[in-house]
């Protein structure tokens, strides 16, 4: 079996919005669910997923990233697969379309996280496609329309081999200042993955999320435990301290979880099982 689920962000979606962060979710799916349902790897599914979230001005991810004190797009993204633990992720990333790719380009690399300059330097020996950093910013009315906080865009899928693959993307936080890393591309805080426990990939405030070390207390709480009630509980763990969170669970027998304490969040799923994609703005429309 495959199954696939990703997040749009934690963050408040005004009813105008809705819509787009719908469909920008089902575009995103739909382009991880084809790679998985030809048996492709959960690592490749991962990556197209997000790189549509990348696309899409709606998410703040590539383009359409929030801009720093400085008025620039820096941008930070990690991949891991939970077979062999490998890591890919860079920071503080400039002039790149799709920040994900250049995280997959890092997946079996010795360093697990390069930033800056570096990164981009790494991103033009890859290949990959570099840009002007001001193509990442949408029209100044395109920007005026996006209210609210954007945030940190994850997915995580299942692939038919019973791999885990686990994805973040994010363009940080808005009047942030030049060089802030937030949890996205740190392992054991935004994100992780483990083929024998599950995957898990949080969004939200993300300075909180580290200081929690999220990932790493919902892996440890995985093994025997409900998806939900330690999703739940880790979100309390940072709401102690004053922070709002959202994240998504991959269990390996392809069963879900997501839960939010912030306002809205954004989700997209789908599993061998289900004729249809299901997505949501906000966990109490409900779904399992």
């Amino acid at each position: 079996m495959w199954s696939i689920i990703l997040h749009g962000g934690a963050k408040e979606i005004e009813a105008e919005e809705e819509e787009a962060h719908r469909q920008g979710c089902l575009k995103a799916l739909a382009a991880g669910r084809l790679i998985l349902e030809a048996g492709g790897s959960a690592i490749d599914a991962v990556e197209a997923a997000v790189r549509e979230l990348e696309s899409d001005p709606t998410f703040n991810a590539g383009y359409g990233s929030a801009l720093n004190a400085e008025g620039q797009v820096e941008m930070c993204s990690a991949v891991m697969e939970g077979q062999d633990f490998n890591v890919g992720a860079v920071s503080v990333l400039k002039g790149v379309r799709h920040p994900i790719s250049v995280a997959r380009a890092m997946l079996y690399e010795e360093p697990i996280l390069i930033s800056g300059p570096g990164a981009r330097c790494f991103a033009a020996d890859q290949g990959l496609e570099l840009c002007d950093p001001a193509d990442l910013i949408p029209p100044q009315e395109q920007q005026a329309a996006r209210t609210g906080t954007h945030d940190t865009v994850g997915c995580i899928a299942l692939d038919t081999s019973g791999r885990l693959a686990v994805g973040t993307s994010t363009g940080g936080l808005d009047g942030s200042p030049a060089g802030r890393v937030g949890d996205s591309p740190q392992p054991g805080c935004g994100y992780y993955a483990d083929d024998q426990i599950g995957a898990v990939a949080f969004s939200g405030d993300g300075e909180h999320i580290a200081r929690k070390m999220l990932a790493a207390r919902v892996m440890h709480a995985l093994p025997g435990g409900n998806p939900e009630i330690v999703l739940q509980e880790a979100l309390q763990q940072v709401a102690e301290i004053g922070g709002e969170a959202g994240g998504i669970v991959l269990l390996p027998d392809g069963r879900f979880g997501w839960d939010h304490n912030s306002r809205d969040f954004a989700v997209a799923l789908q599993s061998s099982a289900d004729a249809e994609p299901r997505v949501h703005t906000r966990k109490q429309e409900g779904i399992p």
